[in-house]
């Protein structure tokens, strides 16, 4: 049996960015990392091949201050790459395509994507004039934003954004957790714009980003050879043992204690331990000695979603302002969520000569794709670009596809309050921590903050604090 100070169960950026804060910030503790997988990195996975880069999981992260000084510390600078943050972002509504400018977001006032009702509206609500919530209990996304923005901007906009970074539905999901920035600003009175404003004068001045890591408001973020990159980085730098192959069974508490974990013939006596898995694999191993967490975490929805990566040669396809990508709305006879035009974003990971469309079909709002076959898939999206953009099938070259059939945690109506049970049935459970998607957004950046956060936790849970 081996002895240690932290076992890190999963090693997706979560786990692998939470011990490498403890190995900067707290080198006197014993970590050991266990993934059942062969890969580190979780749901990362970069292709590479005949000067195709891309990716079949996330593709581009949005700056944070702790994913940015993890770059630094990794010494990744160089390897950093930058999507041009003026590219517009399309949606497609009742045959046509609609580019929103993310730096200039004023231009919607003089986009027909809204009808001038829907402007007046939208700006009405974001003023504060807007209709109280008459529910009880937590309030959907769909809710939240009609009340407050109309019903044209919560079907337009915030419907395709739900879609395209949750696969969900926002008729589901919770404003409170899946917008948990955005619904805090309602508390704050006076509507959305002076929410923001009075939010800004009481937060603390952002840290400077670290030397040779400037990204722009707005800017998203690779690698010259894909997001495998970070999660490669730090498993090179960790002085921590990593396990591949090692899937836990089960965990124990002792009355001694600390847990003991079994995997196989092996175990690990662990003062503590963090569960970087995702909700229904957690709900299994903590399902014997903490069932209230268990029930919360397997009630959590994962629907299926698949990745579609197609190239086309250039030339092709209709002619339109090179953008990030397009978002579709549903209802639109369109059945993928959106695509990301790869090469444009980032250019120098394509060939001359070639054009690449990364497209994303499924999610909480088409539950029959799973029922599908990876060739249908494959030739549903080609359909679909076909309308989209004119992008004719038969030129279509696949560089890869992947089927996640538990892809993104959805935070649906309630989750708050069923969030609450588990931090309390947490803090029945000393030395026992979790940090996963389900938990603080899916973002890379939010794993990376989380991350943190839960290396801080554990420190002051072995140092004798309080976590």
């Amino acid at each position: 049996m081996s002895e240690v100070d932290v076992a890190i169960v999963g090693g997706g950026l979560s786990g692998l960015s939470l011990a490498w804060r403890l190995q900067q910030s707290a080198p006197q503790y014993s970590v050991v990392l266990l993934e059942a997988s062969d890969r580190l990195g979780g749901n990362i996975t970069t292709q590479v091949a005949e000067g195709f880069v891309w990716e079949l999981g996330p593709n581009s992260f949005a700056p944070t201050p702790a994913l940015l000084q993890l770059i630094a510390e990794l010494g990744l600078q160089s390897e950093l790459i930058r999507g041009d943050r003026h590219l517009p972002r399309y949606i497609y509504w009742r045959g046509h395509l609609y580019p929103l400018e993310p730096t200039r977001p004023l231009a919607l006032a003089t986009s027909n994507l809204l009808s001038p009702w829907g402007k007046v509206r939208a700006a009405l609500g974001a003023l504060g004039f807007v209709p109280p919530y008459l529910g009880s209990g937590d309030e959907s996304v769909h809710s939240f934003f009609r009340r407050h923005l109309g019903q044209e901007v919560a079907e337009r906009l915030v419907a395709p954004f739900v879609s395209g970074v949750y696969a969900g539905d926002p008729q589901q999901l919770s404003a409170a957790a899946a917008f948990r920035r955005i619904a805090q600003l309602e508390k704050l009175g006076g509507g959305l714009i002076a929410g923001a404003l009075r939010l800004r004068r009481q937060q603390a001045p952002k840290p400077k980003p670290p030397t040779g890591v400037q990204m722009r408001p707005g800017e998203l973020g690779s690698f010259k050879e894909g997001l495998a990159v970070l999660p490669r980085a730090i498993a090179q730098q960790l002085k921590a043992p990593i396990h591949l192959q090692t899937p836990v069974q089960e965990i124990t508490p002792e009355s001694k204690g600390g847990y003991l974990l079994r995997s196989g013939e092996q175990t690990w006596h662990a003062r503590s331990v963090v569960l970087a898995t995702p909700a229904y694999q957690t709900a299994e191993l903590v399902a014997p000695f903490q069932p209230a967490i268990a029930r919360v975490l397997a009630t959590i929805p994962y629907p299926t979603v698949a990745c579609v990566v197609l190239a086309y040669p250039v030339g092709l396809g209709r002619s339109v302002r090179p953008g990030f990508g397009v978002l579709i709305p549903r209802g639109q006879g369109i059945r993928t969520l959106g695509t990301i035009w790869s090469s444009c974003l980032f250019p120098q990971r394509t060939p001359a000569g070639w054009q690449v469309f990364t497209s994303f079909i499924g999610g909480a709002t088409d539950p029959d794709l799973a029922s599908l076959s990876e060739e249908a898939i494959v030739q549903q999206v080609q359909q679909d670009l076909s309308r989209l953009l004119d992008l004719p099938a038969a030129k279509a070259r696949l560089l890869g596809m992947k089927v996640w059939r538990r892809a993104i945690p959805q935070y649906i109506v309630g989750y708050p309050e069923q969030w609450q049970q588990v931090t309390h049935a947490l803090s029945q459970t000393p030395g026992l921590f979790l940090c996963s998607n389900y938990a603080e957004g899916v973002a890379l950046g939010d794993r990376v903050e989380h991350g943190n956060r839960t290396a801080a936790a554990v420190a002051a849970y072995l140092s004798g604090g309080q976590p």
